[in-house]
């Protein structure tokens, strides 16, 4: 393998260090959970080019461009107690049985 390094006799005291820590049980659901989250990683790899892919090829005349927001005029701001009030007011009341 290398010079001077990994052996394959060291491979098989990782492995079997491995075994050992993690038990023979834990393997299988590990290397599961591995599985999921590499399926996952490569899925939202794979969108995020593509909604890249999406954006470049749309060209900037195409596209709509956002509305601008309604102007805020200080009356339109409540005030929390204002807001607390509005919301108790619609809620109906409760009936005892």
């Amino acid at each position: 393998m290398l010079r001077n390094g990994l052996e394959p006799w060291h491979l098989i005291v990782v492995a079997i260090v491995v075994i050992v820590l993690f038990g023979s049980k834990k393997l299988p659901e590990a290397a599961r959970g591995l599985g999921k989250s590499m399926r996952i990683l490569k899925s939202e790899a794979k969108a995020m080019k593509s909604d890249d892919a999406t954006a470049a090829s749309s060209t900037p005349g195409s596209s709509p461009t956002p509305a601008a927001p309604d102007a805020i005029t200080p009356s339109d701001i409540k005030t929390s107690a204002e807001a607390t009030a509005n919301v108790t007011a619609e809620q109906p009341a409760a009936t005892a049985k």
